[in-house]
């Protein structure tokens, strides 16, 4: 199926935000966090939900697609790269077309500012620093062999659905193995806390 990745297991977030913290620390982010840390039900609940670059594969990253300036680059290992800061514009197309809300523009610098999967550590064996620091493993970097030997009986999504459209992803969302439907319905993903669907 995949490589080493990322996998994000919603139901085992806690909101510590330990790895927006940890993405901050990333000398290539210049001191901001390129991961968002998203409360589904603000004021009702207290789920929350790492949000990172899914590095869209199917379609090739919508957001490389509509980019005029040619600034953001795709590796041969399915990466959707930040924005080239020599090249971007400032706008936001990028941010238009991402069906998951990933990337944003950094209004002062001009510039657009997302995951790129810690490349400059993945493209060396390590893993991403907002998976090194997570408490709880929401956050899980290893091929899908190392997460169901650790938690078997997972099951991963990777197709999600928006309206009509399918994107298939090269980073995968664990999802709840009796709410299972492919693809999983686009915007928030299958979330439950403590058997509750809070989506």
């Amino acid at each position: 199926m995949m490589g080493r990745t990322i996998f994000i297991d919603p139901g085992r977030c806690i909101g510590c935000q330990a790895c927006v913290s940890a993405c901050r620390e990333c000398d290539s982010h210049r001191g901001k966090s390129m991961i968002h840390l998203d409360y589904t039900d603000p004021g009702q609940s207290v789920a929350s939900l790492p949000t990172v670059c899914m590095h869209c594969e199917d379609p090739v990253a919508p957001c490389a697609e509509v980019c005029p300036a040619d600034a953001i680059l795709v590796t041969a290992d399915g990466v959707v790269q930040q924005a080239d800061t020599t090249r971007c514009i400032g706008c936001a197309n990028c941010v238009n077309a991402c069906p998951f809300g990933v990337p944003k523009i950094d209004l002062q610098a001009k510039l657009q500012m997302k995951c790129n999967l810690c490349y400059d550590r993945t493209a060396y064996g390590l893993a991403p620093m907002c998976a090194t620091v997570c408490p709880t493993g929401a956050l899980f970097y290893g091929t899908l062999e190392e997460l169901q030997a650790e938690r078997p009986g997972v099951q991963v999504a990777d197709s999600f659905a928006f309206g009509d459209v399918v994107v298939s992803t090269g980073v995968a969302m664990v999802v709840p193995a009796d709410k299972v439907q492919w693809p999983v319905p686009g915007g928030l993903p299958v979330v439950e806390v403590n058997g509750v669907d809070v989506r």
